[in-house]
């Protein structure tokens, strides 16, 4: 089968007047349906930058990205915006939830802004989502009354309520403690055992293991790949 995601030749330069801060230096990849990759590298490598490049967040100087038969390269921000909705889920390090908003909106809100779902069925998908991540007690509560464990679930629930064909994951144990970082990387497992496609950037050898491959990213370029797992 071709692979889902489709990277070549991947380049980003960043400008701040006259000086230029090359990114991204030719970055080739693919990633099957349904495998769990993950990449690993410094601080400034290029991990997060290659996420959003990926995610449709940013647009490359050059190279071209494509996930099934979307051209992301080619877009407008209108299209690209469209194709993350319904096409690409993302989990931050830093959880990026609403904090005047409840648990349960912060979920739904993506399948809100997208009109995909009727109300019932969309309170359906979130219910089993707090459910299978075992917050589903924390439903009513703001995001500042959470662990830091527990904000990272509600963003992983957020990130599926569309069902999306690829989930994007940015240093998800950055700023969680052993125990917390262990039970976010045993969702992420589970929902690759499931069949969803994910994608991780990563500076922590423990998180990166978890990937079928391990992609090597230094100074904008992959400089090797070992197996995971």
């Amino acid at each position: 089968m071709p692979p889902l995601v489709r990277v070549d030749d991947l380049r980003k330069t960043y400008r701040s007047g006259a000086v230029a801060c090359e990114a991204l230096k030719g970055i080739s990849m693919r990633i099957a349906d349904g495998e769990l990759v993950t990449v690993m590298g410094h601080s400034g490598s290029g991990k997060s930058t290659l996420l959003h490049l990926i995610g449709g967040l940013d647009c490359p100087t050059s190279g071209s990205v494509e996930i099934g038969s979307h051209a992301l390269h080619t877009m407008n921000e209108a299209a690209l915006a469209r194709f993350r909705r319904g096409n690409i889920g993302f989990v931050f390090q830093f959880f990026n939830l609403i904090d005047n908003l409840t648990v349960r909106a912060n979920v739904e809100l993506p399948a809100l802004l997208s009109n995909g779902r009727s109300r019932s069925a969309l309170r359906e998908r979130s219910e089993t989502l707090l459910k299978r991540l075992g917050i589903a007690d924390q439903a009513e509560k703001h995001p500042w009354q959470l662990s830091g464990g527990q904000q990272q679930r509600v963003a992983i629930a957020r990130a599926l309520i569309n069902q999306p064909t690829l989930l994007l994951v940015d240093e998800p144990t950055g700023n969680l403690d052993s125990a917390s970082s262990e039970t976010v990387l045993e969702i992420l497992d589970a929902c690759h055992s499931e069949g969803q496609t994910v994608l991780m950037v990563t500076h922590d050898p423990r998180a990166a293991a978890r990937g079928q491959r391990v992609l090597f990213l230094h100074d904008g370029r992959i400089v090797g790949q070992t197996e995971g797992g």
